[in-house]
């Protein structure tokens, strides 16, 4: 009885906390319509900046938590209204998910920039206080953290229903015009909600950081349980939200403490939070997000078949020369940065073309190595069975959140991502005791591509063809019904279209490229390991995606090199490896609402300069037959 005692206080607590977090993420959702990813990561920053105050710097630990959550977060969360998601409420769903996952990439690449990794201490508010309960001893910590999320959620309730703060904060929501049409400010109420909502993330790290660490990526991924609670409050519901954060708290105590440490369900003790997410998506209602208005956006150029394969023919040319002159460790960063390319196609289908998001597509690319080892069948039949398992995962996450759009269902993809991390590739039976796993290189009819140029040689035609393949599904008819649905899927439901299962579809072939592409990596490397496919890699990968242009092939080439330069950047330059990190989030930040990206701009200047060409200066004004440039909408969040 005395462990139950002492379980269940220890699931209140970290509940509060939980709690204290997600009623941050509700008041920004609810006021501005942005589900900020980032808010664990911000978080995270915030407790960085309370220990260097009170420990590095000396300060008394009331005025530090003062100038944390008084000063810093709210100017913080002030700023970030101000010049990051101001107006991304009234967009599509996909530009706010991939702006706020560049901050969050971002602010990890700060917090490691400025606090280099050590081993750093926060001591609990109060320390050695406490007091009795039965056989349980209760820390002074433990009774703030629980007393504060009741405050919390009450000062949040009467400031969104019982003040003319929160009934512009709610009008801002329903009707900013006429908000504005009456004398009010959209734009302050959305700072102000933004900045309360940072307090309350940075409140609910500092509370945590005495149990956990000070980790970058532990506080940020904690705020996995926050998301689990705002969504069973239905990113509304305040007391929904405390409920389902102090319900999720004794559920992962008690699964820590009862089920077993080895085995299949000792991957549930780490997985919980993640399990309780997904619950939560499939079985409640969808609320109803908001309506995106449809703003004229230039797609990225489809260029003509001849430019195709000129382009093909030159990147297996260039592939071809390296593959003689590079020497082996270099030839693994082409063969890296040919099969992040594959998966950043996979992407140009699923987000680019179809307007969903996925968090999780270095996952499928873990099934597909995983699949393609474990077959221990190094032919082209083994490479398509592992891309056609992958494809039927995909699908099978695609199903149960058939009638999910948008956040619900980038969130899901987030969820099963975890869950396939925790509970499938850290398991003994997946990747072995060593965490290694040995796979053959691939041969076609009798060839084997036993040479590591020749291998990477032949996964850069694999990559031309799929990004052929592509382009050709993008000419057709299906490639127009996937914009149609993208840009306005309520068009295509008055039009009969099934959007729902088509949605599956698309999901199983982008899953299946992504671990097509996987098992082409399993058998280059030649030892692959779980570490190789963590779901926190898939957000970097998206955001280079999107920043070279996910709508287009030249985009997902581009990506993959920068992909692949990242972490040969960070080696060489270890002094300055958090700021390359924050870069690139904060460069998503920059670049996330043009889903063309830089490739575009390429394409603009070449556009540009081709008039100026002497050749080309007779046949400047001359379209070729079949390259297409079309103005479409953008995408429409449904």
């Amino acid at each position: 009885m005395g462990s139950v005692v002492s379980f269940t206080i220890l699931g209140l607590f970290t509940g509060a906390a939980y709690a204290i977090a997600a009623s941050g993420l509700v008041l920004t959702y609810t006021t501005t319509r942005v589900f900020n990813i980032a808010h664990g990561a911000l978080g995270m920053v915030m407790s960085f900046v309370f220990w260097d105050f009170s420990q590095r710097q000396g300060m008394p630990v009331w005025l530090a938590l003062v100038l944390v959550l008084g000063v810093v977060a709210p100017a913080t969360g002030w700023a970030i209204q101000r010049f990051v998601t101001r107006g991304l409420g009234d967009g599509p769903v996909s530009v706010a998910l991939v702006v706020t996952v560049g901050l969050l990439v971002g602010c990890i690449g700060l917090a490691t920039q400025v606090w280099p990794p050590a081993t750093r201490v926060l001591p609990p508010f109060f320390n050695g206080s406490g007091f009795q309960v039965a056989s349980t001893y209760v820390t002074a910590h433990q009774l703030i953290t629980v007393l504060l999320a009741g405050v919390v959620a009450l000062l949040l309730y009467l400031l969104l229903t019982k003040t003319q703060i929160g009934t512009a904060m709610r009008a801002s929501v329903d009707n900013p015009e006429l908000l504005r049409l009456f004398g009010g400010k959209p734009d302050r109420v959305a700072g102000m909600a933004w900045a309360i909502g940072t307090s309350l993330a940075a409140l609910g790290g500092i509370l945590l950081t005495p149990v956990i660490g000070l980790s970058y990526y532990d506080l940020t991924l904690l705020v996995i349980n926050a998301y689990a609670a705002a969504m069973l409050g239905r990113l509304r519901s305040l007391p929904l939200t405390l409920a389902g954060a102090m319900g999720l708290g004794i559920l992962q105590s008690f699964a820590v403490a009862y089920l077993p440490s080895d085995g299949l369900l000792s991957g549930i003790r780490s997985a919980m939070p993640a399990l309780f997410l997904f619950a939560v998506i499939v079985l409640t209602p969808q609320a109803q997000l908001r309506i995106g208005q449809v703003k004229g956006v230039v797609s990225a150029p489809l260029p003509s078949r001849a430019k195709q394969l000129g382009a093909g023919a030159g990147l297996l040319t260039l592939v071809a020369l390296l593959a003689t002159s590079l020497p082996d460790d270099a030839l693994l960063l082409v063969g890296t940065a040919a099969t992040y390319a594959m998966v950043m196609l996979s992407l140009v289908l699923l987000t680019g073309y179809g307007g969903h998001v996925s968090l999780a597509q270095f996952t499928f690319a873990g099934v597909g190595a995983l699949v393609y080892a474990k077959l221990g069948e190094p032919t082209l039949s083994g490479l398509v069975v592992a891309a056609l398992v992958a494809a039927a995962v995909g699908a099978i996450v695609a199903v149960p959140v058939l009638r999910l759009t948008g956040l619900y269902l980038a969130l899901s993809t987030l969820a099963f991502g975890l869950l396939m991390d925790k509970m499938i590739f850290q398991a003994e039976f997946a990747f072995g005791t060593n965490n290694s796993l040995q796979a053959e290189r691939l041969s076609i009819l009798g060839t084997s591509f036993s040479s590591l140029g020749g291998y990477v040689l032949i996964m850069t035609v694999f990559l031309v063809l799929m990004a052929l393949v592509l382009l050709a599904l993008r000419r057709g008819a299906l490639g127009r019904l996937l914009i149609a649905m993208r840009d306005s899927p309520a068009a295509c439901g008055t039009l009969g279209l099934d959007t729902r299962w088509f949605r599956v579809g698309l999901f199983a072939l982008s899953a299946g490229m992504a671990g097509f592409a996987g098992g082409l990596f399993a058998g280059m490397r030649g030892t692959i390991g779980a570490s190789d496919f963590q779901v926190l890699s898939s957000l970097p990968l998206l955001l280079l995606a999107v920043v070279f242009g996910v709508t287009s092939v030249t985009g997902a080439v581009l990506g993959g090199v920068g992909l692949t330069l990242l972490p040969v950047l960070q080696s060489s330059n270890p002094a300055f490896a958090g700021l390359i990190f924050a870069v690139v989030g904060f460069g998503a930040v920059a670049l996330g609402r043009d889903p063309n990206g830089l490739a575009n701009r390429l394409f603009t200047l070449g556009r540009t300069l081709r008039p100026r060409l002497p050749a080309a200066r007779r046949t400047a004004d001359v379209p070729e037959p079949d390259e297409v440039t079309e103005e479409v909408p953008a995408h429409v969040a449904s």
